[in-house]
């Protein structure tokens, strides 16, 4: 289950870097990329998740999709899916057809999809606006983010927002010891129509599966 982990801890630092309010200009695009999400009733959103070492080798490289209804969501990617229905989490690994069930945090400190396009403010992190960029003819808003414990793993986290839509463009997480690890939202459909049912893990559909019920 070692991608979903990594998905997971690439997310959550992405999350928690929208963090000390360093700078007000940066603050005032992540509060506008908080906003915009908010307003969607539904989302379907594809994205690739590429890790890189320290001369830039592919070491890995994935596709999947999310889907986010309310705090409903669910994670596909190559072998993988994560099902969270508001109250618990499915975690299903294909390669040995086993899933674990969880309890989602009731306190509203655990970790969603949702938080990845949302405002969700700590003291982990300063951040600053590193101005803006083209990709074709988008143009990109960076943001630097550094976080404040220097132990953590990693030293540097870049987002990229979408200057006319004010979504998440992808994220980039530099590690300390040279790896790299890449977000990329491919697309976003924030008017997708979503049935309840696709965020609950259902094992008639998954024959043999194991359940691991750690609630």
């Amino acid at each position: 289950m070692k991608k979903i982990y990594l998905l997971a801890a690439l997310i959550g630092m992405v999350l928690t870097g929208f963090g000390q309010q360093s700078d007000p200009e940066a603050k005032k695009v992540l509060d506008a990329v908080s906003a915009r999400f908010k307003s969607f009733k539904a989302v379907q959103s594809t994205f690739t998740l590429k890790i890189e070492d320290a001369k830039d080798k592919v070491l890995g490289l994935k596709k999947g999709t999310v889907y986010m209804k309310g705090p409903k969501y669910r994670v596909s990617i190559t072998g993988q899916e994560i099902f969270g229905d508001g109250s618990n989490v499915w975690t299903y690994d294909e390669a040995s057809n086993e899933v674990t069930i969880t309890q989602l945090d009731p306190s509203g400190s655990g970790l969603t999809p949702q938080k990845i396009f949302t405002s969700f403010y700590d003291k982990d992190f300063l951040y600053k606006m590193n101005g803006e960029k083209k990709q074709g003819a988008t143009v990109l808003q960076e943001i630097e983010m550094t976080p404040v414990d220097k132990t953590k793993p990693f030293h540097k986290v870049y987002v990229l927002v979408d200057k006319k839509t004010q979504t998440i463009n992808s994220t980039r997480i530099l590690e300390k010891n040279g790896n790299k690890y890449s977000y990329v939202v491919n697309t976003l459909n924030g008017k997708a129509v979503l049935k309840d049912d696709l965020f609950v893990f259902d094992k008639k559909n998954y024959p043999g599966v194991e359940e691991v019920d750690l609630r």
